[in-house]
């Protein structure tokens, strides 16, 4: 096998590994979530955050987690993680959680630059496939061409 056909299932089970694992903080309202949402409440001043925003964003790791393993859905589920990820590096970066949260020597945030990489990667070894979505959404599916 190419490491082109191994490598988008090791780098979707990265991702879903990173996302499920962390469902159980999300969902059961664990301080550690609690805090990172409730930090980006009080500063943003948007009160959705907690418990709707942590509850939002838990259902759409868990959507890009099933979404990875659905050979036709793949691109979709990585280019979801990235837009997660993207907004997660973000707040790390230029919100008062910051790198360091709750003294967990930065592993949050660089499990959300693995992931954010990680889609990446998939979406870059996916560029047939993508080109396909794309000629079919601007022409119509081609003869024998099946997606």
């Amino acid at each position: 096998m190419k490491i082109g056909t191994i490598l988008p299932w090791v780098l979707s089970a990265y991702i879903a590994v990173v996302f499920v694992q962390s469902l159980f903080f999300k969902f059961t309202g664990a301080p550690e979530s609690i805090y990172i949402f409730s930090t980006l409440r009080d500063w943003s001043g948007i009160a959705l955050f907690e418990p709707a925003g942590r509850w939002i964003i838990g259902l759409s790791e868990l959507t890009a987690s099933i979404l990875l393993f659905i050979p036709r859905g793949r691109i979709f589920g990585a280019a979801l993680a990235i837009a997660i990820m993207t907004g997660a590096i973000f707040f790390h970066l230029f919100s008062p959680i910051g790198v360091v949260i709750l003294g967990d020597g930065g592993e949050l945030f660089t499990l959300a630059c693995g992931v954010w990489v990680s889609g990446w990667v998939i979406l870059a070894l996916s560029q047939d496939e993508i080109r396909a979505l794309i000629a079919t959404i601007h022409h119509g599916p081609k003869p024998g061409l099946a997606l």
